[in-house]
């Protein structure tokens, strides 16, 4: 990846351009995307003192390393100009293109979230940044080349704001870089932000390296010579590098344990071929000279990552007796590696004939946005729609096979279950069970990388158990079987509110039909905001409504206390009143609320309230499971902000002994506003089990406070506590 050069001209980037972008309209149009925003940005200064239209300038350069297609290098060159010079996007869309537009909106809409922070603002930014990815990928790439030169001028901000971009960074940006395979930006952001988020540490490495760079290079030259050497020889065509090993990459593997001297691929090289077949015939013959080290071998051709990364990776004992690690890939696998989802926009030129293959490699690096995208049509809240988005994209992930040899992804967690549902929703709601590796295993069994998995099915199957959405570990499994026992629910709804609804018109001895005239069915349709008969009846039949009072409605009559208040609680045209109470239940003032002591909700949790018998409304926390199967008389409600209260909430503390434990929890409440209630000691096998109760006026401050819990070295897990 090229440096930052201040300096950079126009002219430089289209000379850089044209190696590979020809048509003439194209780099005419991007020279009008640079002169718009040359005279948008005139007389703007960086905080480094330059003109500000070489920052974009920038952008777009680094997207020329990654042979980004004409409307992103527009887009680049503009994408602070909605942001910064009262352009609109409408205004984009009329001078260049409606495609070229939405890319620039996208990436002022990223620009304006401040990612930064662990709280629950943490949760939202990354729902909006995954949907904004699922959009075009193109906008995530050029949000990446942005930050990439703002990482590079880092050092003209305060060291605090260094550090909090560095971490976001690290923590939100360069995970997404490695999925779409952008490994030459990933590389420079990570080092970069290990640079200013640790220097300590970041300088040491580097100090460790330059004292050893002599001795290292002399030891990879003569490896290489030896390894060309052997590789002509036997007739392969070839070409070798040497790798430099990134700063970050090392700081990982001794943040693991390991030691400097232990560190293998300091010693480095790459083997260049034209074919696949030759890939493997150069591994042979080195093989064949060098003695490889068992489990150092990965064929990441067969089994290629998600992100499409192809390479053979082995160590081997190499010349001077020194560890190597060498990669053997085919010219065109390296530019996959260091473009990622980048490399095919070149075939996406007119005339070009796109090969089925290449579709199919699309395809699969796509296989990403097309997950979140599905999440997006799930109907997911916005909390689950983050975890879902996260484990696709952050967290580990293990890899096993089908009995055809079909590789599916996971994450590290997974079950049986997941596996059945990310194959098909048709295999996971119709499973009776599995089979791993030829032995049956319970549906809760954790898979492992390299499981052989089957999953048998029964087209009479019933579907699926409740119990699976407590031992699926995917949101989108957990999530499908949600969507497979609401379609069930309302369907027995449906047909049980048509059933009360008639049985109490015979009571009250009035015609069915004549009471569902059309005219009558539409009043009540607008009266109770609801959509369709089916839904009309699916509200009878969960207890949203009762008959007498859609009845009542009709007639004009007095509704009961109970059906008026969830007439009242659910009718959203109410407007809020003004409270003194904790929580506002929409429409209604006087109304006994209560906090629910089993999950103990705090300000800042999504929260509903239950209707009680002669209790007023009980608030519970949405994800508390003594309501999770109600949805009878649940009333939508909401914490009164204008209120600044401390609410008790208990969480759930695991130590691995309790020696001095419970002063470090103490400590952890100094300087805040968190009082310490009470702290109860639970039987724990193996370790030790504390239930805290503290009076925190937030979720927020809580979340931080569970945070500082998990930096006690003794604390093994921390979580709420729901009774």
């Amino acid at each position: 990846m090229r440096k930052d050069k201040p300096n950079i001209t126009f002219d430089e980037l289209r000379e850089k351009l044209l190696t590979y972008i020809t048509d003439e309209k194209e780099l005419d149009l991007i020279r009008s995307a640079y002169m718009f925003a040359f005279e948008k940005h005139f007389g703007v200064k960086r905080l480094t003192g330059e003109d500000y239209i070489i920052h974009p300038l920038n952008v777009a350069y680094i997207l020329t390393e990654i042979k980004a297609d004409a409307p992103s290098i527009c887009a680049a060159l503009m994408h602070d100009v909605i942001e910064d010079c009262d352009v609109t996007k409408e205004e984009i869309a009329e001078k260049f293109s409606s495609e070229i537009a939405l890319l620039v909106d996208g990436v002022t809409k990223i620009n304006r979230l401040n990612f930064s922070g662990d709280n629950e603002a943490m949760i939202a930014n990354h729902r909006k940044i995954l949907v904004g990815l699922s959009e075009d990928v193109r906008v995530i790439i050029i949000k990446l080349a942005d930050r990439l030169h703002n990482m590079r001028t880092l050092w003209v901000l305060p060291e605090k704001k260094q550090k909090l971009k560095a971490k976001e960074t690290l923590e939100i940006l360069t995970p997404i870089a490695h999925r779409l395979g952008i490994g030459g930006i990933k590389s420079e952001l990570e080092d970069l932000s290990l640079r200013y988020y640790k220097p300590d540490i970041y300088f040491e490495i580097v100090e460790k390296l330059n004292q050893s760079k002599a001795e290292r290079e002399s030891l990879v030259s003569s490896m290489m010579s030896a390894v060309s050497e052997t590789l002509n020889e036997h007739g392969i065509v070839h070409e070798i590098k040497g790798r430099a090993k990134s700063i970050y990459s090392i700081y990982k593997k001794l943040d693991k344990g390991k030691k400097f001297n232990e560190i293998y691929d300091l010693l480095a090289m790459r083997v260049f071929v034209n074919t696949e077949n030759e890939c493997y015939q150069a591994l042979g013959i080195i093989h064949s000279k060098y003695k490889p080290i068992p489990r150092r071998f990965k064929d990441y051709i067969a089994m290629p990552k998600t992100n499409m990364y192809q390479s053979l990776h082995t160590t081997v004992f190499g010349e001077g007796g020194q560890l190597y690690e060498i990669q053997i890939r085919t010219y065109e696998m390296d530019q996959v590696a260091e473009l990622g989802i980048a490399s095919h926009w070149s075939y996406k030129e007119k005339g070009s004939n796109v090969k089925a293959n290449m579709q199919n490699a699309m395809e699969q690096k796509l296989q990403f946005f097309r997950n979140i995208m599905d999440l997006k049509a799930e109907e997911t809240n916005d909390e689950d729609f983050v975890n879902a988005a996260v484990e696709e994209v952050l967290n580990e992930n293990i890899y096993v096979f089908t009995p055809k040899g079909d590789v599916i992804e996971l994450p590290d967690g997974s079950t049986p279950i997941d596996f059945a549902y990310r194959v098909h929703s048709g295999v996971g709601d119709k499973m009776v069970g599995a089979i791993v590796n030829n032995n049956i295993v319970p549906l809760d069994y954790k898979l492992q990388n390299n499981d052989i998995v089957k999953i048998n099915t029964n087209k009479n199957s019933a579907g699926p158990s409740r119990e699976w959405i407590n031992m699926a570990f995917t949101s989108s499994a957990k999530n499908k079987i949600r969507g497979f026992f609401n379609k069930i629910d309302k369907e027995d709804y449906q047909k049980k509110g048509e059933e009360k609804l008639k049985e109490e018109l015979r009571k009250k001895k009035i015609p069915f039909d004549e009471f569902l005239s059309s005219n009558n069915l539409d009043n009540i349709l607008k009266e109770f905001k609801l959509a369709s008969i089916e839904e009309f009846y699916i509200s009878i039949g969960n207890g949203k409504y009762t008959p007498g009072a859609i009845i009542n409605f009709i007639n004009g009559d007095n509704e009961s206390k109970a059906d008026l208040i969830l007439k009242k609680a659910t009718n959203s045209s109410v407007s809020s009143v003004q409270s003194k109470n904790d929580i506002i239940v929409e429409g209604i003032d006087k109304i006994k609320v209560n906090i629910a002591s089993c999950c103990k909700p705090v300000k800042g949790d999504r929260i509903v309230g239950y209707i009680t018998k002669g209790n007023g409304i009980t608030v519970h926390r949405m994800v508390c499971p003594n309501i999770s199967d109600l949805d009878e008389r649940l009333v939508e409600v909401k914490w009164n902000e204008s209120l600044n209260k401390k609410y008790p909430t208990s969480i759930l503390v695991r130590s691995e002994d309790n020696k001095n434990v419970l002063l470090d929890i103490i400590s952890k409440t100094a300087n805040t506003d968190i009082t310490v209630q009470s702290i109860n000691s639970l039987n724990s096998k193996g370790d030790f089990l504390f239930e805290i109760t503290i009076l925190v006026d937030s979720k927020e401050k809580l979340v931080k406070f569970m945070n500082d819990l998990h930096m006690i070295p003794s604390v093994i897990e921390v979580e709420r506590f729901i009774k």
